[in-house]
């Protein structure tokens, strides 16, 4: 049921949300992939809103509070979540640079440009982007991580159970069938499940994403030419410039390993 149910009730949600977008904005096809403003807003809401569901979802059928689901044995950590969340806007920032300086094509950028659509796009993505990425950390992280582990008993192969449903679970929810994009999802599927389980909590994850997504649309927004920009996951849509993304991913993972490990020292000291 936490596998199923919240995809379903995302895709209810967006096709709803996209229904009425078309109809305010006045589109003949309100499903085509270009995002406008009201269009990103609604995929936002959408997302943010399965990953509450997720985790209700799964409290309610393994009988533990929800918050045992955000951070176990501890209490959430704000703190965490935001040393966390500058240590990514670094290092994602960075890799947005090397992949302009090397593969400027790859991400699809065309221009700079500023126009009311750029301001709009950039508002939504501030404001809203942060929940998308919260709710797909707890959608995955939190209820498809722990429900897949607890069908293998032994812990370590629980994890990887976990571990390996879950970010396969995430990729597939991306739609793509290019095998550049689905190696890289899959990835950092892999990659934010290991910053939940060396932390034991879901802040490092959720402040990678958020970085990560809220950056990455701040360029994209700006670098298309003033216009709403399209998201492309089709074959041959991905290339050997997502090993720079995999990269920072593998820093962020070290960053989340080293904190942890000097705040269980000063802990134990």
């Amino acid at each position: 049921m936490v596998i199923v149910v919240p995809p379903l009730a995302m895709l209810a949600l967006q096709v709803l949300f996209w229904q009425l977008v078309g109809v305010i904005e006045g589109s003949d096809d309100p499903m085509s992939p270009t995002m406008t403003p009201l269009k990103s807003l609604a995929i936002n809401i959408s997302i943010g809103a399965a990953g509450v569901v997720a985790v209700l979802l799964l409290a309610w059928i393994a009988k533990v509070p929800w918050r045992c689901l955000i951070s176990s044995p501890r209490a959430f950590d704000a703190r965490r979540l935001r040393i966390y969340l500058v240590g990514a806007a670094l290092l994602v920032g960075a890799g947005i640079g090397v992949v302009a300086l090397v593969a400027p094509d790859s991400p699809g950028w065309t221009a700079f440009g500023v126009t009311g659509t750029t301001i709009s796009l950039l508002v939504v993505t501030v404001l809203s982007t942060p929940l998308q990425s919260a709710g797909e950390e707890l959608w995955w992280r939190s209820a498809v991580l722990p429900a897949a582990a607890s069908w293998v008993r032994a812990v370590r192969p629980a994890l990887a159970v976990g571990l390996i449903v879950s970010s396969l679970g995430f990729a597939m929810l991306h739609g793509s069938n290019d095998s550049w994009l689905f190696g890289y999802y899959t990835f950092i599927g892999i990659c934010t499940a290991l910053m939940a389980i060396i932390s034991r909590g879901i802040e490092a994850p959720v402040a990678f994403h958020v970085a990560n997504n809220v950056l990455f649309g701040i360029v994209n927004t700006v670098l298309a030419d003033g216009e709403p920009y399209a998201i492309d996951r089709s074959t041959d849509s991905g290339d050997a410039s997502l090993l720079i993304l995999a990269a920072v991913n593998i820093a962020m993972v070290v960053l989340v390993w080293l904190h942890e490990r000097r705040a269980r020292a000063r802990s134990a000291g």
